[in-house]
Order: C-alpha cells, then sequence, then structure tokens
C-alpha cells in the first residue's frame, strides 16, 4: 500500500504536488473510489494545460475502468466546460486542476452528476477512505472522446441578448490558462474586438501566475488595456472559472462591484428573484439586490455552501467577493465566462464606460482579504470577539462583527495556519485604522 493520501484530501477538492503529493498511483486510486462512490457508470473527465494533466487523467480513467465503469473524456477544458458536460450530461465528473496554483500543482473538482458539488461534507471523506484502502494497478482504460467546447460556448452566449452587444475592444489576459482556448470559441460570432494577452497553454505559467487576485498578476492587462485604448480588460485564473475585470482606466473592479452589476442586470429580467452573496461580500451587494427588486440571501464563502443554498431557495445568482459567480440555469455552477459576457451585454446597454457603469454599486471602502499566519486560530478569533463584544456578532463563517459604519470578517483558512481578514468601513480613513487596529490584535501573538 502506498502513501496516506488524506493531506492532499481538502475542503472542497483534491490538490497537492506533483509528484511528490499527487502522482499517477494516487489519481489511479481516486479514479476507483470516485467510481465507486458514485451510481453512474460513466464518468466525465476533464483536465487543464497542467504538464501532469494528461498523465494523471489517464491514470484516473484506469481507476475508474478498475472499477468496472467507463470515462468520457472531453479533454483540455475550462473548469466550467466540465461543470456544464456534468450538468447536460447528468453525469458526475473529475476535473484536473489546480486552478491558481503554480505550475508544480495539480488537484482534482469533482461533482455529482448534474453538477453538484462535493466537499467534506458530502462526500470526500469517503471518496478519500475508500482511496486509502485501494490499491490498483496499471491497466487498460475505457475512454470514449467527445468534445463540447462548441455547446458550451453557445450555452454561455444564451444568457445575454447577442443582439444588443456593440463592438467594444476586449483586452483579456488568459494567465497561459484555459481561457485562451474557451474565450476564441465563445466570442467568435460576437462583436467585441479582443486583444489577447498570454493565449497560449503553458502549465509552466511564463509570464505570470494565473491568480488574477493577486494585484501583480494583472499589471500587464493594466497596461495593454491603457496602450491600446480598451473599453475593459478581464482576467482569467488558470481553469479560467473565474474573472476580474480592469475598467478602462486601468483600476480593478471588486468581485462584489461585480456581483452587484450582474445580480441587477439578471434581476432586471427576473424581478423577485433571491440572489446569494457570501459575508465577506460588500455591504452594497444587499444593498444593490433590495434596490434591483430582488430578495438578498447571506451566505458562507465558498461554492459547496452556495450551491447547497442555491439549490435549497432556488435563487436565479449567486457571487463570491473572490470572483466566482455562480447561476441557477448553468446547474448552479460558477462561470468567469458568462458573468464576463453579462458584464459585456450591460456595457453594451449603458452609455458610458465601465467606471460610470460600477460607479453605483462601489460604495464602500474595502481592505481586501489580508492573510496572517497564526498558529491558534481559534483562540485569536475569541480573542478578537471579546475586544468586539459590543458589535452585533455572528458565527456563520468564523467571526462577522458589525458595526454602524464598519464591519469585519476573520476566518481561518481551510488548508494553512492562516486567518483571513475582510474589513470594510463607511470612509476610507475609518477603514484603514480600523483594518490596522483588528490587524494588530490578530498578531500581537
Amino acid at each position: 500500500m502506498t502513501s496516506d493520501l488524506s493531506p492532499i484530501f481538502k475542503a472542497y477538492d483534491i490538490r497537492g504536488v506533483y509528484p511528490d503529493e499527487l502522482d499517477e498511483g494516487a489519481a489511479r486510486r481516486i479514479g476507483a473510489a470516485f467510481a465507486g462512490f458514485v451510481p453512474s457508470d460513466q464518468i466525465v473527465v476533464g483536465r487543464d494545460m497542467r504538464a501532469s494533466s494528461p498523465s494523471l487523467s489517464k491514470a484516473f480513467a484506469q481507476g475508474v475502468t478498475s472499477a468496472g465503469k467507463s470515462v468520457l473524456d472531453i479533454g483540455e477544458v475550462s473548469t466550467d466546460t466540465c461543470y456544464f458536460a456534468a450538468g447536460k450530461l447528468d453525469l458526475p465528473a473529475a476535473m484536473f486542476t489546480a486552478s491558481h496554483n503554480p505550475a508544480r500543482y495539480n488537484g482534482l473538482k469533482l461533482s455529482l452528476a448534474g453538477a453538484v458539488p462535493i466537499s467534506s461534507d458530502s462526500g470526500l471523506v469517503d471518496i478519500r477512505d475508500r482511496a486509502n484502502a485501494l490499491e490498483v494497478p496499471e491497466g487498460p482504460a475505457d475512454v470514449t472522446e467527445r468534445d463540447l467546447l462548441s455547446e458550451y460556448a453557445a450555452h454561455c452566449r444564451s444568457f445575454v441578448d447577442t443582439s444588443a452587444l456593440k463592438p467594444l475592444k476586449v483586452a483579456v489576459d488568459a494567465g497561459n490558462g484555459m481561457a485562451g482556448k474557451t474565450i476564441p470559441t465563445v466570442f467568435e460570432p460576437l462583436p467585441f474586438e479582443v486583444v489577447p494577452l498570454f493565449f497560449e497553454l503553458d502549465g509552466t505559467f511564463p509570464n505570470h501566475l494565473a491568480n488574477p487576485i493577486e494585484p501583480e498578476n494583472v499589471v500587464a492587462l493594466q497596461a495593454k488595456v491603457v496602450e491600446e485604448g480598451c473599453d475593459l480588460g478581464m482576467a482569467f485564473d488558470g481553469d479560467a472559472d473565474r474573472v476580474f475585470l480592469i475598467d478602462e482606466r486601468a483600476q480593478a473592479v471588486s468581485g462584489s462591484t461585480t456581483t452587484a452589476l450582474v445580480a441587477s442586470r439578471l434581476l432586471a429580467k427576473h424581478p423577485g428573484e433571491a440572489v446569494l452573496y457570501n459575508l465577506i461580500c460588500s455591504w452594497s451587494v444587499a444593498e444593490v439586490i433590495e434596490e434591483s427588486g430582488g430578495r438578498p440571501i447571506r451566505t458562507r464563502v465558498g461554492h459547496s455552501f452556495i450551491k447547497q443554498v442555491m439549490a435549497e431557495t432556488g435563487a436565479i445568482f449567486g457571487g463570491e467577493h473572490s470572483a466566482h459567480y455562480y447561476f441557477r440555469d448553468n446547474y448552479r455552477a460558477d462561470s468567469g465566462m458568462i458573468a464576463a459576457l453579462v458584464v459585456l451585454e450591460a456595457l453594451s446597454t449603458f452609455d458610458g464606460p465601465l467606471s460610470e457603469l460600477v460607479r453605483p454599486f462601489d460604495r464602500y471602502f474595502a481592505s481586501g482579504e489580508i492573510n496572517s499566519e497564526v498558529t491558534d486560530q481559534q483562540g485569536a478569533i475569541e480573542k478578537l470577539a471579546a475586544h468586539y463584544d459590543d458589535g452585533k456578532q455572528d458565527r456563520t463563517d468564523g467571526l462577522t462583527v458589525e458595526y454602524e459604519d464598519w464591519w469585519f470578517n476573520c476566518r481561518a483558512s481551510n488548508t494553512e495556519p492562516l486567518l483571513r481578514l475582510n474589513l470594510e468601513a463607511r470612509t476610507e480613513d475609518l477603514m484603514t485604522s480600523k483594518r490596522d487596529e483588528v490587524l494588530g490584535l490578530i498578531r500581537e501573538g
């Protein structure tokens, strides 16, 4: 029996360094375990552009076959294409990707038939235990190939009125990730002029990490927007399930602001619907949902929680500050591509630039997510709870404390000894002072 696979099983997915933590032997065991866990006779398998993805997905297929089931290989795709396949075909799916992580990593995002997510609370632990009890030798793989890219592209375009789209100039940074493959197909019949950056699929990430949430990874895109006079810029992460916006002045648009914009657009077409937002989103998101005639529903951070609440409430849309955007009519799965198209439709029908379009939704001053290395995470949270006991406290996800003119959330990382702080205030000075105050308490030991 080879090593224990428990360390690579995280709260929402499987992720580790290749080949030290996740190798072909592990992939075979996980494939057999997943095949034993799901009732379907066939499993969809997709992969990103990482160098290790082809051999890992092949090994996974061998594991699935060893358990008496077959694989539908959809090839090199974005994660939201894999979710689309799981939803459209009503099959369980496995996507080989490590998203925005560096090149040495790889991993798996698993979902049930219909793109229902699997987390540690809904099956990952069972799959882990099954995999740890297995030893699967190399063997044949029962694989059928199918290209779903054009069907996925048509599905994404169905979320907007393509006749309303105008010839906008859009800089797109694919970060050498999967958007370099999906954007040309999705945008091909649309009137946009795409200015491509780093569309070559390359899992070594020679230009920058495909992690647009870090400011240094969008510098090239910001420069290109100004240089080419673009209407906006879009940056996708490695597996292209998240999108980050840059306005015509090269200023970043936050995930909260994008959530509010997309929510307002969908509610204009579907008034009265519920919309989800996670608890680190700006105050403005719930306000905009209400102003647009919707019902705001607050959730924990994380796709499995949001998708579960979306299923329970029938919400039409959900957004996270981290730039994950979920659509009910996309099998409740997240899609950076659909969010991008909704934004482009909004800009096409607005008489002004993106900076003016989003200004009504950008109302407060946010710290952004700040990580602190803390050994006793729960102890630090309790210290904050005691210090701010005069505020309105909520333990839905970590600790949220709310006052009349500012709020913060502090929660532990699922995978690292980190505390994550998000803080927002009505003025910039108050945000800065409270940010420094709370960080001081977290970091004083």
